[in-house]
């Protein structure tokens, strides 16, 4: 069984230092620290808003994943501006998700349902792995059959699936024997097509257990609750505190 592994999102550290501006906390020194404590890719999300990434910040970023012979994943929204600047930087691997300004944060999967949506995913996919050599792509998306099916149709590399609901059920300590069925049926699914199968947003230390004991997903990105902890533990033991987890299950 090939190896479960970690992104760490280190988007929030950058969200420190835009609330003032300052050219601190390093997003570098977040990159190699999180590298140190085993993480096995970088992801950063470049948003149209840059309410937290800057343009300058990925090829910088990017510098320090190829150093640590570890992928840069960058998330963007189907934007063309911000895909060009993905083509210019050339990362290992692209999360197309969904994107709204007025957001907190990224609140579900892409809508690939809708047929105008539909087709401006697949002409960024078909942009993207023609423009950069070797790229590869996921979607960021709902454990939703109908969805999962379009993803497919699509041919992309990898599906992330959008675990914020089930992590709000498990911080409130209801039930989620649903969300894991559905997340083990999907699953099925989407390696029967040879597609890869990660997860991320809103997970923990203690929601990221129960997933890991059901090997659940290929890999996990992790970036809110890691940047949270690291206030109290610093950041490589709250890095470290996953990659144990992980490597456990």
């Amino acid at each position: 069984m090939a190896k479960v592994r970690l992104g760490v999102n280190i988007d929030h550290v950058a969200t420190l230092r835009q609330a003032r501006g300052e050219v601190y906390p390093s997003l570098i020194e977040a990159a190699k620290v999180s590298l140190e404590a085993k993480a096995d890719q970088i992801t950063i999300h470049l948003r149209e808003d840059r309410r937290h990434i800057q343009d300058t910040d990925v090829p910088s970023v990017k510098l320090v994943t190829e150093r640590y012979g570890v992928p840069l994943n960058l998330e963007i929204g189907a934007n063309e501006e911000i895909i060009n600047m993905a083509i210019d930087t050339k990362p290992d691997w692209i999360c197309l998700v969904p994107e709204k300004r007025e957001e907190k944060t990224t609140e579900g999967g892409l809508d690939l349902l809708d047929k105008t949506n539909f087709e401006r995913i697949k002409n960024a996919c078909l942009k993207l792995k023609d423009q950069i050599k070797d790229v590869k792509i996921s979607l960021f998306v709902e454990a939703n059959e109908a969805i999962l099916q379009k993803c497919i149709e699509l041919k992309v590399d990898a599906v992330e699936i959008h675990t914020g609901d089930f992590a709000i059920d498990f911080n409130r300590g209801e039930e989620c024997e649903e969300h894991f069925s559905q997340f083990q049926k999907m699953k099925e699914l989407i390696q029967k097509n040879n597609i890869g199968y990660h997860a991320g947003h809103g997970l923990t230390d203690e929601s990221l257990k129960p997933l890991v004991d059901r090997n659940l997903f290929e890999e996990y990105n992790i970036g809110h609750w890691i940047i949270c902890d690291s206030i109290f533990n610093g950041l490589s033991n709250s890095v470290k505190k996953l990659v144990q987890i992980i490597n456990k299950g």
